[in-house]
């Protein structure tokens, strides 16, 4: 497992009954994680800070109770990057933390390339790693089929300073728009692709991870340029191992390269607990 140790805003204050307690800068969170099945508090005291708490319901979805006053949006950094942080219906802040190791890695990747990097972030929701490669001087081509996340990815690039480097962004389904791509001659380096569970396009298409993956990762290859950099899938889709992205990108991409997979997880401060968080493969030149 590769863990995300390296923020200073953001921290796992402590972890039980389903539950985990997080620090966003000055905010502090109670949110679901159905990872979490022990009952015992590790420091009991600090729930006492907690600024909301998300709820479930048990007919779907859920809501956010608020214990202290704080603000509807704020944001947080790592490292060079800057992110806009607000509440959402669904649990969700618009970031996901454990993210930063592959945040880490595509920049080490692209800076050390020396020469111009063209990538392609699907399903790039509020654009974390679209932030990362621009910050890293690739030119990123940024593809989401919800416009309140392309325009969210926007605030956050603007946020970490970087709204006039090269980046396009597309509202639309996944699936067209790379057979649009593959149709106009439009070639990548880089692929970075974190797929839903299950989703709907644009226009409704349906989405199940494990019914197209295989099919979208080999749509993929073919906008892959003649010397790629890497290839990235994450996936928190409950039951899929790592394994399984390896082995597809194995079978997909011919050129030679090094497949790797494994876990990402978050640490708990003041512990040597680690909160497993979603799975990647990456083949990488």
């Amino acid at each position: 497992m590769i863990v995300a140790k390296d923020w200073k805003d953001y921290e796992i204050l402590d972890m039980a009954n389903g539950e985990k307690l997080e620090r966003w800068k000055d905010v502090i969170l109670a949110r679901p994680d159905p990872q979490i099945i022990w009952k015992e508090k590790t420091f009991p005291e600090k729930w006492k800070k907690t600024n909301a708490r998300y709820h479930r319901s048990s007919t779907g979805g859920g809501s956010w109770q608020y214990e202290k006053k704080m603000p509807e949006s704020w944001k947080i950094q790592y490292k060079n990057l800057t992110f806009q942080i607000k509440p959402m219906g669904f649990k969700h802040t618009g970031l996901f933390p454990e993210q930063a190791v592959n945040w880490d890695w595509m920049m080490d990747k692209i800076t050390k390339a020396n020469r111009p990097i063209r990538v392609l972030n699907l399903f790039a929701y509020t654009g974390g790693a679209t932030v990362a490669c621009l910050a890293a001087g690739a030119s990123v081509c940024h593809v989401d089929s919800s416009k309140g996340m392309v325009t969210w990815a926007k605030e956050n690039v603007a946020a970490s300073g970087l709204a006039d480097k090269p980046v396009r962004y597309i509202i639309d389904d996944v699936n067209k728009f790379v057979n649009r791509e593959i149709r106009r001659g439009n070639q990548y380096d880089a692929i970075i692709m974190d797929p839903p569970s299950y989703g709907r396009g644009t226009n409704g298409e349906v989405w199940k991870f494990e019914e197209n993956i295989d099919d979208l990762v080999n749509l993929c290859t073919k906008v892959l340029s003649d010397d790629p950099l890497f290839f990235l899938i994450n996936s928190y889709t409950t039951g899929i191992s790592s394994t399984v992205l390896a082995d597809i990108l194995q079978m997909a991409i011919s050129k030679k390269g090094t497949v790797t997979a494994g876990e990402i997880g978050l640490p708990m401060t003041g512990s040597s607990l680690v909160l497993p968080c979603g799975i990647f493969g990456r083949w990488e030149k």
